[in-house]
C-alpha cells in the first residue's frame, strides 16, 4: 500500500515525559516510520520533538501561551500536581477546543488543497474532550478518525479505595455530550477507535465504524534491549509500580504479599509517590515487614526500568485503570503481571502470561492475590515458563510498530483504499 499522508493531532505529545503524554508521541513516532506525518503538537513541546528527530514530514506547533499558564497554575496550586483529576480534564475543555481551532485556521488551506489523506486525532485520549475537526470535516475534502480514546470506566462500588479516590463530578460525567462538538465529533467521525472493552461498548451506537485498539504500546528501542530470563531460585521479587493513590490499590498488593514476606520467602519493591504513601508505609510497619519491603519513591523511566526487569511478578490490583501502560513493560521485561480483570489490563492479560483477578470486594480480591502468590512461589518453572510466555506476547502483539500496522488498516479503509478490518476488543460488554 501508498504511504498516507496524515496529519496528527497530539498537542500533549513529548517524547521526554510520561503517561499520555509519551503514549501519544511514540505513537505518532511508530506511524511516521511508515507514513507521511504531520505532527500537530502544542508548542510547549517542540524542542523535544524536534530534538529527538523522529522522521515527521513536519512538526507544526501551535502556541496557546496563556492557556498554557493558567493550566500550569491551576495543576501546582490547585490539584497539587494530579494530572489525573477528573475536575482538571473538565477544565481542560476549553484548552483542547482553541488548540484545534487553531490548528485548523493554519492548515485549512492545506487540507483544502489536498496536501492530506486523513486526519488522525490521538490526543487527548479521553473521548469527553471533543474535537472541532470532525465538525470542519463534515462535507470533505478528507476523513476524521478519532483514536484510540479510552475512559468511562465506572467507579466499581463496595470498595474503600474508590471512596476515598472518587471525586465529586465523577456522577456528571454524562453531561459531556451537551458540550458543543461532542456529538458531532463522533456523529461525523469516519472511524473511532477504542482502547478498552469498556469504551467500545459506551460507542457501540456506532458500530460500522468502531475499532478496538489497545492505547499503549512498547518501542522497539526497548523490545531490542531486553535480555533472556534466568529462572530466580531465590526469594520472589515483586514489584508495584505507579501513583500511590486510593484507587490503584497497593495497600491491597501490601496485604496480599504480606505471608510471603513475613516469612522473608519474598521482597516487594513499591516504586511511585504519592498522598497514600504514609499510610502505606504505616501499613507495612504494622505488619513487620519493613525490611523486606523498599519505597523508591519516583525514578527517572530508565531508572524505574530497571527496576522492573529484576522483579519477577508485578502486583497491579488498581481497580480503575483505562491504560496500564506498566502492565505493557512488564509483560515485555518477562514480568508476570497480577491484575484486575476490569479496565485496560483485564483486556491485555490473558492466561498464559498473567493472572487477572475478578473484581468482588478487598478481603476476597487480596485472597485471589494470596493464592496467586503462594502458587508461583512453589512452582518457579511455572513463573519462569509464564515469565518466556509474557516477552513472546509483547514483541509479538503489543509493540508499537505492530499497532502503527494495524492502525494503518483502519485508515487505509477510511481513506477508501483496503477493506474493513475486523477488530474487536477481546469482550463485549453490555451498556
Amino acid at each position: 500500500m501508498s504511504r498516507l499522508r496524515l496529519l496528527v493531532l497530539a498537542p500533549g505529545c513529548n517524547p521526554d515525559s510520561i503517561s499520555t503524554a509519551l503514549v501519544g508521541y511514540a505513537h505518532s513516532e511508530a506511524l511516521a516510520r511508515i507514513h507521511d506525518v504531520t505532527l500537530v503538537a502544542n508548542q510547549r513541546h517542540e524542542e523535544a520533538i524536534r530534538r529527538r528527530s523522529s522522521g515527521f514530514l513536519a512538526v507544526e506547533a501551535i502556541r496557546t501561551p496563556y492557556l498554557d499558564r493558567i493550566f500550569d497554575w491551576l495543576v501546582r496550586r490547585v490539584f497539587d500536581g494530579d494530572y489525573g483529576s477528573q475536575v482538571l480534564t473538565a477544565l481542560s475543555y476549553p484548552v483542547v477546543l482553541i488548540f484545534d481551532w487553531k490548528a485548523w485556521r493554519r492548515l485549512r488551506l492545506q487540507i483544502k488543497a489536498g496536501e492530506f489523506d486523513v486526519v488522525l486525532r490521538l490526543l487527548p485520549v479521553v473521548p469527553t474532550l471533543p474535537s472541532p475537526f470532525s465538525y470542519f470535516l463534515r462535507h470533505g475534502p478528507i476523513p476524521f478518525v478519532i483514536g484510540p480514546i479510552n475512559g468511562g470506566l465506572p467507579w466499581p462500588a463496595g470498595f474503600s479505595q474508590a471512596e476515598r479516590q472518587k471525586e465529586w463530578i465523577s456522577g456528571l460525567r454524562g453531561f459531556y455530550r451537551a458540550l458543543p462538538f461532542a456529538r458531532s465529533t463522533y456523529r461525523y467521525a469516519k472511524a473511532i477507535i477504542a482502547g478498552s472493552s469498556q469504551t467500545w461498548s459506551e460507542f457501540s451506537a456506532f458500530p460500522e465504524k468502531l475499532f478496538f485498539v489497545p492505547e499503549n504500546g512498547l518501542s522497539r528501542l526497548l523490545l531490542d534491549s531486553i535480555k533472556p530470563r534466568v529462572l530466580n531460585q531465590g526469594p520472589l521479587e515483586l514489584i508495584y509500580v505507579g501513583r500511590l493513590v486510593p484507587y490503584k490499590a497497593c495497600d491491597m498488593a501490601v496485604r496480599a504479599a504480606v505471608p510471603l514476606l513475613q516469612k522473608g520467602v519474598a521482597r516487594l519493591t513499591i516504586l511511585g509517590d504519592g498522598p497514600e504513601r504514609a499510610d502505606l508505609e504505616r501499613l507495612v510497619g504494622t505488619y513487620g515487614v519493613t525490611e523486606h519491603v523498599l519505597f523508591t519513591g519516583w525514578l527517572s523511566h530508565n531508572e524505574a526500568i530497571q527496576r522492573l526487569k529484576r522483579a519477577d511478578i508485578l502486583l497491579f490490583p488498581s481497580i480503575r485503570e483505562f491504560g496500564g501502560g506498566v502492565v505493557f513493560e512488564a509483560l515485555a521485561h518477562g514480568v508476570v503481571p497480577v491484575v484486575v480483570d476490569y479496565g485496560g489490563p483485564g483486556d491485555i492479560v490473558h492466561t498464559r502470561v498473567g493472572y487477572k483477578v475478578a473484581l468482588t470486594n478487598e478481603q476476597d480480591m487480596i485472597g485471589q492475590i494470596d493464592a496467586i502468590l503462594k502458587g508461583l512461589g512453589k512452582d518457579r518453572n511455572l513463573l519462569f515458563q509464564m515469565q518466556e510466555q509474557g516477552m513472546h506476547y509483547a514483541r509479538e502483539r503489543l509493540s508499537w510498530d505492530g499497532k502503527a500496522k494495524i492502525m494503518s488498516e483502519i485508515l487505509y479503509w477510511a481513506v477508501g483504499q483496503g477493506s474493513k478490518p475486523n477488530l474487536h476488543p477481546p469482550k463485549i460488554l453490555k451498556k
